[in-house]
């Protein structure tokens, strides 16, 4: 009989395009898949933050954009998608009982921002790579997450692969017709950063962070 950690990990692979399973440098710790399982109320909090967040980041691409024909239809649609799934998180959470409040960010998304070249067109393409980034690491916890979820939320998270994965094509999409030149050692970098960030310790839960220390 197969074990539940191969269950899991095909379940995860029938789930997510390939291609972004190939694009993430490695698997989440079943440590933190655990830690998410233990603290249900801020797994939905967070998650309706980077939700929001999300969003956020998408309208100020399009504001900082207004050039780009193509990034402006992508984050306009986006955002939009973005903005939806905070609010069916929020109306989750208050089905459930649970308070929306304030928590401090992850140091995930700003390590990873604080590699950000300064310079243009340089600029947006690793804004791009690292938004491709998260949304692929986004979908890969939501897989991660759904054989141990009831029916509910597993129904809902499963919606969420879908359109996370869409999003990581299109940011990834982005960043290569948009830069000038070869990204590969660029996303390499951000990829290493990405994995150092997920697998390392943490003093307290988030949708990304780490493992427990």
């Amino acid at each position: 009989m197969p074990s539940t950690d191969t269950l899991e990990s095909t379940a995860c692979q029938d789930l997510m395009p390939a291609e972004l399973l190939s694009f993430l440098p490695c698997a989440t710790p079943d440590a933190w898949v655990d830690w998410a399982l233990d603290n249900p109320e801020l797994l939905l909090i967070d998650h309706a933050q980077c939700e929001k967040k999300a969003a956020s980041t998408a309208m100020s691409l399009l504001y900082r954009y207004v050039d780009q024909p193509l990034l402006l239809s992508k984050m306009s649609q986006l955002a939009r998608e973005e903005l939806l799934h905070f609010e069916q998180v929020v109306k989750l959470m208050e089905a459930r009982g649970v308070v929306y409040r304030h928590i401090s960010a992850s140091r995930y998304a700003e390590g990873l921002r604080r590699h950000v070249r300064g310079e243009e067109p340089e600029r947006l393409i690793d804004i791009l790579i690292i938004g491709a980034l998260i949304e692929a690491r986004s979908c890969e916890r939501f897989a991660r997450l759904i054989p141990h979820l009831d029916d509910e939320l597993a129904k809902f998270y499963r919606s969420l692969v879908k359109s996370e994965g869409r999003h990581f094509e299109d940011y990834l999409m982005l960043a290569r017709r948009l830069a000038t030149a070869p990204i590969d050692e660029r996303i390499a970098f951000f990829s290493d950063r990405e994995a150092e960030l997920v697998t390392m310790p943490d003093t307290v839960f988030r949708f990304h962070s780490g493992v427990p220390a």
